[in-house]
């Protein structure tokens, strides 16, 4: 039975975006700064990598639709940084962001790493952008270096165009053993 797996191996002629929010600058460059080490440090060229910088996490899913569409990135990197507040402004900004990536991925093909933050306090966001929890950011980067290179493999094997059917049971397979085949 074949095993497709990802691998932090660089694609050729690769290019990848690292969409950063500026709300929260402080946290968002922290976990700008993790994404685009982590993939310098796995080959990437710096050269291969575009970083595009938009005012809120409400922006980023428009933003990430218009580079998907262009077709002209293996994967994109989104960063953003979303506090609770008193207000219910929250919920709506960090559930509605990410559903619209994952339309954005799902809908263009493309692997779409989501690194937005959705915290209860700004301790919570530092501890992810560097601090005892890690960097967010170095977390998506090799995400996006495996899933493009994944993707590259099942190119590969199911021809250059994948039909919706293919990609049906791709998810299916996935889904019905509950992600034990993907390792991180």
């Amino acid at each position: 039975m074949p095993n497709y797996e990802g691998n932090l191996r660089k694609v050729p002629g690769a290019r990848y975006a690292i969409l950063v929010s500026r709300w929260n600058a402080k946290i968002t460059e922290a976990l700008l700064q993790g994404a685009h080490k982590a993939l310098l440090d796995n080959g990437i060229d710096e050269d291969a990598i575009d970083i595009v910088r938009v005012p809120g996490a409400w922006e980023l899913p428009l933003a990430a639709q218009t580079l998907a569409a262009s077709e002209s990135y293996v994967a994109l990197l989104v960063l953003g940084c979303v506090v609770r507040g008193d207000t219910r402004h929250y919920e709506h900004v960090a559930d509605r962001c990410a559903e619209a990536l994952m339309r954005v991925s799902t809908d263009y093909n493309i692997p779409v790493c989501n690194g937005v933050l959705a915290v209860e306090r700004l301790e919570d966001a530092q501890a992810r952008a560097g601090g005892q929890h890690g960097n967010k950011g170095e977390e998506v980067a090799v995400a996006a270096i495996e899933m493009a290179d994944l993707l590259l493999q099942l190119d590969e094997v199911l021809g250059d165009e994948i039909t919706d059917e293919e990609l049906a049971l791709l998810q299916e397979m996935y889904a019905s053993d509950g992600g034990k085949g993907w390792t991180q």
